[in-house]
């Protein structure tokens, strides 16, 4: 109503921004900032880590909207990183949405991005950047699933825009780069075999920490080899893993992710926060 009245929509926008310290044998909070719609929870984690819950309280987003997060690990400290639930991309009338994560992990700190799923709706427009630089001796594990649409709800994402672009450094050397893109006629691209092969739930999960080699055999049994893979590689001496893995749905995606998180997060499992 409001465009057709040749009003501007208000759009969401929203910028958080947490820094972890060590003190006293645990992981601390150093710096803390929170602006419009991005809020930052610390549950309380009973052990020497730190979790952060990532909200965002516009409720979704749709095109021109804007949320940007910011956090940087101390040495030696350890934080997790998720959302209080999934992230919902509804029809965009006009624009894109913007999501901008930045993270730091200094020296011997280990990080674990874990949001939960995006939701991308019929005609959802989302441009998504994850950017990171990891010191020496750091961890980080990094899980992005996607849904296109609720299958038990009967949606499907048929048009639309999803980007997501993911740089991942080393010491100031660039340890990993992808680029993906999927637009217009959605449903029919990810039919392709070399797409989606008809699915409609995906993740990407990415690790990398000084037991990545004995990490492939174990993950590549809990995966099965039925709905995706994982690979090993060095750059500049640095080792990494990917996986890939597919699901008819957003339930048999978690039923496979859950297991693979636990395991490298050496038996802790998912945060709370993740309900199946």
């Amino acid at each position: 109503m409001a465009e057709a009245a040749g009003i501007a929509p208000q759009r969401a926008w929203g910028k958080g921004r947490l820094v972890a310290k060590p003190f006293a044998g645990r992981t601390r909070l150093a710096e803390f900032y929170q602006e419009g719609c991005a809020k930052i929870r610390l549950p309380e984690t009973f052990n020497a880590t730190m979790e952060a819950v990532l909200i965002n309280s516009s409720g979704g987003l749709t095109g021109g909207d804007h949320m940007e997060w910011s956090f940087a690990a101390g040495e030696g400290t350890h934080l997790t990183l998720t959302t209080q639930a999934c992230e919902k991309i509804y029809k965009a009338s006009a624009g894109t949405a913007d999501v901008t994560a930045q993270i730091s992990v200094g020296a011997g700190a280990t990080v674990h991005w874990l949001p939960q799923e995006t939701i991308l709706f019929d005609r959802a427009s989302l441009s998504r950047r994850l950017e990171v630089d990891l010191a020496e001796g750091a961890e980080f594990l990094a899980v992005e699933a996607v849904l296109l649409g609720r299958k038990a709800m009967g949606e499907a994402m048929r048009e639309g825009l999803f980007q997501d672009r993911w740089r991942i450094r080393k010491n100031g050397v660039l340890l990993h780069a992808e680029n993906l893109r999927l637009s217009g006629d959605i449903a029919g691209l990810t039919q392709e075999l070399a797409v989606l092969g008809g699915q409609v739930a995906f993740a990407t999960l990415f690790y990398t920490g000084a037991d990545c080699e004995q990490q492939v055999d174990t993950l590549r049994s809990l995966i099965g080899g039925i709905g995706g893979g994982v690979s090993r590689y060095q750059v500049a001496g640095e080792d990494k893993l990917i996986a890939r893995l597919v699901a008819p749905d957003g339930f048999a995606l978690r039923k496979i992710l859950i297991p693979v998180i636990s395991h490298l997060r050496k038996g802790a499992s998912v945060p709370k926060v993740w309900n199946l």
